[in-house]
């Protein structure tokens, strides 16, 4: 069983917490776990603008606190992210996340994240066999 408390990760973990631009986020699970996916808690500025696409990973991610908009740059299809929604990008999709408010998301990658990940220029995590430990 794994427990872990997201203030003490955050507080005495500083491994488990990476910030890029403009966000934060505290890596709960990791590859190392064990559990075939990641886990984490993140945190979007408040009027900041991603743009994602996770070539190497499939990712679903809940919305717990905030409000802001996912458009899926394939389509151009629009939706709105308020507590309670849920999106997945079940096909790599490139997206942009926009946060009209501070965004509070619980997000989990398959193929897990190692913890080292940081955002490359097209939007991408590297393959977990690309990523230095």
């Amino acid at each position: 069983m794994i427990v872990r408390d997201f203030e003490q990760i955050s507080k005495n973990q500083p491994d488990r917490v990476v910030s890029d631009a403009q966000w934060t986020s505290v890596r709960m699970l990791l590859a190392d776990d064990g559990m075939g996916f990641s886990f984490h808690i993140t945190f979007l500025e408040a009027g900041s603008e991603h743009v994602f696409e996770y070539k190497n990973h499939f990712e679903s991610v809940y919305c717990m606190q905030g409000k802001g908009s996912i458009t899926d740059l394939a389509t151009g299809e629009v939706h709105h992210i308020k507590p309670g929604v849920m999106y997945a990008l079940d096909k790599h999709d490139r997206h942009r996340l926009k946060a009209d408010e501070e965004l509070v998301m619980a997000c989990c990658f398959n193929p897990p994240v190692t913890g080292n990940e940081v955002h490359r220029e097209d939007g991408s995590y590297a393959a977990p066999e690309e990523v230095e430990a």
